[in-house]
């Protein structure tokens, strides 16, 4: 049984899939959700290559806590192409107390065993995780 002071488990399957994305670039993006009942951190929702930032966006849910990792592609000043792991800790307003709890008690944990993320954002409204914001903060690295 996980304790809130360390965190939820990570799945074997998250560790896996995030390495996937990582080195291979199987994947866009990543959703994971916390299953309270299994006491850890789980797949809810894999993104193919060719999917947008709209596609990641609309897989997350308006009213409940998620974890994301978003691999950005873009291109620099010097008309290099790169790309960054964003991890996304989403917590709406709207979202239950204890859910918004247990998401950020588990999110030091959640970022550790997933080796590799390059740029954190914080989100709590639409808004704070725009493509606009993305890119900003991608400018500002």
């Amino acid at each position: 049984m996980a304790n809130s002071a360390s965190g939820m488990k990570v799945s074997d399957e998250c560790k896996l899939k995030f390495l996937e994305l990582k080195a291979k670039r199987t994947y866009r993006f990543i959703v994971f959700k916390i299953d309270e009942k299994a006491q850890q951190v789980q797949i809810e929702k894999l993104g193919n290559p060719e999917e947008t930032y709209d596609d990641f966006t609309s897989c997350i849910p308006d009213d409940e806590c998620r974890y994301a990792v978003y691999d950005f592609d873009f291109t620099t000043e010097d008309n290099c192409q790169k790309s960054k792991i964003f991890f996304i800790a989403w917590s709406p307003d709207t979202s239950r107390v204890r859910s918004k709890m247990l998401y950020a008690s588990s999110k030091d944990r959640f970022k550790r065993e997933m080796e590799g993320i390059q740029v954190e954002l914080q989100a709590t409204d639409p808004s704070e995780m725009s493509l606009d914001v993305i890119q900003g903060r991608v400018n500002n690295l």
